[in-house]
């Protein structure tokens, strides 16, 4: 008796098996997962558990009931926009040193709970929350698999980077939401195209003209471009997403031009998409950003409202531009200036900065708050608390393996998920290179915890091997009977249980310098496994 192997068995997991065909290849109709409720039930669960370690003790600790560390800018500008018409000024700098939309979500919490712990950070905590359903849905879809999903968000939920990030009033969680939130819609816009060009190839339409089909209206593009113009609404670094996200869309587009048999794919992407792409991923970005200002163009007591006839000439070759354009052009570049002047050179430093190269691996935390006089609760006679902003070293000390992982299956591969995660991953680390000069620290590295996530996620799928079972003929009448996973996959299992177990204890152990519990001296240094910690 010959015996039939499934083709699905031996392809690597999440990818596609491959048909032979007399006629021209064409990609297989994959264009998304299939099972929802499955889906949206783990996915339910998961982001439960994340919003239970977010919000508990979310007003825990203060400084004596105000803010510690870089809340002390951001929980008063939220509450001076609640109760002064949505317009700040920021008297510590003299000026208001990041755009608005952070401070606004920060203030939405001030509104429903007050000036304290819960109001200050209660957006935080929401957007940490829904960052881990995000990076669930993503890696689900791009693996195909519910399960690789799932230990996505598992690694998210233990990952102490963001879980800090989730519980203080500072604005690197909304940055790491808002472009987390736009690579989503890039994902599902691209299954959304292949759907469209598959369609279009099924009706004989590819050859009808050289460039291919239109693709017609995008909405999860749209919508990636207005994520992306929140992003650079919270902070400039959103900047970067813009460029690299952009790059990304329209590979895709070539990639599923190329992939459909377009007989001039190159041609045809300049042609039909890089349009759309710089429209909804550029234009729309910018429209987005210049709305998030709506209180300070309306307002008459804003920073450099009307700078244009006081700190700026009415005439010249710009005049032709409205004076409320030129006056936040010029508060954008005293920001600038602002930002440019922290440097090194300058005789600028901090105990706690960073420069890039150690947020791959989480080699330079950083200290948010620590307290040793009056604390009690330790059963010891002296006792400390502190909340440490650190990356879960079983998570982040597998970076550069996941790196080099990834890079050989975009480039040998041709896996078009690791080419994404990278993207993102990239654009969240590589432009920190070229202004070391800069004063830096590790919550710049929060917008990097999501795609480090998918990256090892995606990984620990092909750990695993293919989940599908292989079948052999039972009799001559073609029947078959399953047989059980090899126990390739058997091992594969038991070693992505045993990380993750891993992980989830490494979070255990953390947990009290994450979240200002009261422990002994000793304990305290216990948790500084590297000089570097210090």
């Amino acid at each position: 008796m010959t015996q039939v192997t499934d083709q699905r068995a031996t392809a690597p997991f999440g990818a596609v098996p491959s048909w032979s065909s007399p006629g021209p290849l064409r990609p297989s109709p994959d264009f998304g997962p299939t099972d929802r409720l499955r889906g949206w039930l783990v996915t339910a669960f998961l982001t439960a558990i994340a919003a239970v370690t977010r919000f508990t003790m979310l007003n825990y600790p203060t400084d004596a009931g105000t803010p510690v560390f870089d809340e002390k800018h951001y929980a008063p500008q939220g509450w001076q926009l609640l109760t002064g018409g949505w317009v700040e000024d920021n008297p510590g700098y003299g000026l208001v040193v990041h755009p608005p939309v952070g401070k606004q979500l920060i203030a939405i919490g001030e509104a429903i709970f007050g000036y304290n712990g819960w109001g200050w950070r209660f957006a935080s905590a929401v957007a940490g929350t829904l960052l881990v359903l995000l990076v669930i849905r993503i890696v689900r879809r791009m693996s195909r698999s519910t399960l690789v999903g799932a230990i996505a968000g598992i690694l998210l939920i233990a990952d102490g980077l963001t879980f800090v990030s989730s519980r203080i009033g500072m604005l690197d969680i909304f940055l790491a939401l808002f472009v987390t939130a736009a690579f989503g819609c890039l994902i599902v816009d691209r299954d959304e195209v292949r759907a469209r060009i598959a369609k279009a190839d099924a009706e004989g339409r590819i050859d009808e003209t050289p460039w291919g089909p239109r693709l017609g209206v995008r909405w999860w593009r749209f919508g990636a471009g207005v994520l992306l113009g929140s992003a650079c609404g919270t902070k400039w670094s959103g900047i970067y997403f813009i460029v690299a996200f952009g790059l990304l869309s329209v590979c895709f587009d070539l990639a599923t031009r190329r992939a459909y048999g377009v007989r001039s794919p190159w041609l045809g992407t300049a042609v039909r998409d890089v349009g759309p792409a710089l429209y909804a991923l550029v234009l729309v970005p910018l429209g987005v950003y210049l709305s998030t200002y709506w209180a300070w163009f309306s307002s008459e007591t804003g920073v450099y409202r009307y700078a244009v006839g006081n700190q700026v000439g009415t005439g010249g070759p710009m005049a032709w531009i409205p004076d409320a354009l030129r006056s936040l052009w010029f508060y954008s570049g005293e920001v600038l200036q602002f930002h440019d002047s922290l440097t090194n050179s300058a005789g600028n430093h901090h105990p706690w900065e960073s420069k890039p190269w150690t947020w791959p691996m989480g080699l330079r935390p950083m200290l948010y708050y620590y307290a040793d006089t009056n604390v009690t609760g330790c059963s010891q006679t002296q006792c400390v608390k502190a909340v440490m902003l650190i990356g879960t070293p079983a998570i982040w000390w597998i970076a550069l393996p996941m790196l080099a992982w990834a890079l050989w299956r975009t480039a040998v591969r041709r896996d078009w998920r690791y080419a994404a995660v990278l993207t993102g991953y990239g654009a969240a680390l590589l432009p920190w290179f070229f202004t070391l000069d800069r004063q830096m620290y590790y919550f710049y590295a929060v917008a990097l915890a999501p795609f480090l996530a998918m990256g090892v996620a995606l990984a620990l799928g092909d750990a695993l091997g293919s989940t599908r079972r292989t079948t052999v003929p039972r009799s001559s009448v073609g029947t078959y009977l399953p047989v059980a996973p090899d126990e390739r996959h058997a091992l594969g299992l038991l070693a992505v249980c045993l990380y993750l177990g891993v992980v989830i204890a490494n979070f255990i152990w953390l947990w009290p310098i994450l979240t200002g519990l009261p422990i002994t001296p000793g304990n305290w240094h216990d948790h500084l496994w590297l000089p570097s910690w210090r």
